[in-house]
């Protein structure tokens, strides 16, 4: 597969941030851990990652904007192009010894985003898109699963944790696709969980209160393999809203109408 000059930038930046990550992945249990808020860890790992990927893409675009979890946003003097990065989604489950975790870079030209990379370096698995030309995994090409019914269908999700989410409302939500679907999985990292989608892995995902940075890339990649995706409302404010609804186009529906049922009454 032929990758411009900018997604090359992105894939090396996120195959060197993922070379400390796997280095840091096998000392887990001497990672010195901060506490970032209830439930919501961050490490040594984590910043030093993010310090990689800022260095490698503004050493290549300096104008460009560059929005990471870990670090302050800088505006940079382009206007037009903007670099959204989450170092190590996934962060609990790197923590915890789980080799489910990524790195995840998206390029944003005009509020739109164009090249996306989620690289998975305990799996060596490198997802990358850019628009117009496609969604690969390592060089093979990816197009979402061709499943039409629920029933048929294993749909991934994003489970508020302590002190996150409306965990009474996301109950409701899983019970009805509970009731609808062959299997629901929770990987813990939405990058990967949009990743998978594309791959044709799962079959749709759902999720409410996720950052930009968690799904920026992970859109592109669900675009590019022939995907459906939109906010919570059907719409395409996915990165304002931090609501996610995502699968071929019969899931896609067929999801969004399931997990906006109301609750049932006794």
């Amino acid at each position: 597969m032929a990758r411009s000059a900018l997604l090359n930038v992105m894939v090396q930046a996120a195959l060197k941030a993922g070379k400390s990550l796997s280095r840091d992945f096998g000392e887990v249990q001497n990672l010195q851990v901060s506490m970032k808020g209830p439930g919501d860890f961050v490490s040594q790992a984590d910043r030093k990652a993010e310090k990689i990927i800022r260095e490698e893409l503004l050493k290549a675009r300096p104008t460009y904007g560059f929005l990471g979890e870990e670090s302050e946003e800088i505006k940079g003097t382009d206007g037009a192009h903007r670099w959204i990065v989450d170092p190590l989604d996934g962060t609990t489950n790197f923590l915890h010894g789980l080799p489910l975790f990524a790195v995840s870079i998206a390029l944003e030209r005009n509020n739109e985003i164009v090249a996306g990379v989620v690289y998975n370096p305990a799996m060596d698995e490198l997802y990358t898109a850019e628009r117009g030309g496609g969604a690969f995994l390592n060089d093979r090409r990816l197009r979402v699963a061709s499943r039409r019914v629920l029933s048929d269908a294993v749909i991934g999700c994003g489970v508020p944790h302590l002190g996150r989410g409306n965990h009474g409302k996301f109950l409701v939500e899983l019970r009805h696709v509970m009731g609808e679907v062959a299997g629901v999985r929770r990987f813990a990292s939405a990058s990967l969980d949009l990743a998978y989608v594309a791959a044709g892995r799962i079959d749709g995902f759902w999720e409410n209160d996720l950052a930009a940075w968690d799904i920026a890339a992970g859109l592109l990649l669900i675009k590019e393999a022939g995907g459906y995706i939109s906010d919570w409302n059907g719409g395409n404010s996915i990165l304002e809203t931090g609501s996610i609804v995502a699968g071929n186009e019969h899931i896609h529906k067929a999801l969004m109408e399931v997990t906006h049922r109301p609750i049932p009454s006794r």
